[in-house]
């Protein structure tokens, strides 16, 4: 799975530390999502979509096994 949450983050002119206060996570969880080595709980999921005004199947992309 990847998202989209590093380019939502940098068009809104967001610093990690200011996405991580805004979702009330730390700083090192929006590093483990940007870099893929964190997938977020369903919580988590609902709680980005809700901040960027998206769905979450627009900011976590599922690719399809072939």
């Amino acid at each position: 799975m990847t998202n989209r949450i590093a380019q939502l983050r940098k068009e809104r002119q967001l610093s990690q530390a200011e996405l991580a206060d805004a979702l009330e996570v730390t700083r090192q969880t929006i590093i483990s999502l940007e870099s893929g080595r964190y997938n977020a709980s369903l919580l988590l999921a609902h709680k980005i979509a809700r901040y960027f005004g998206r769905s979450i199947e627009e900011i976590f992309l599922f690719e399809e096994e072939c």
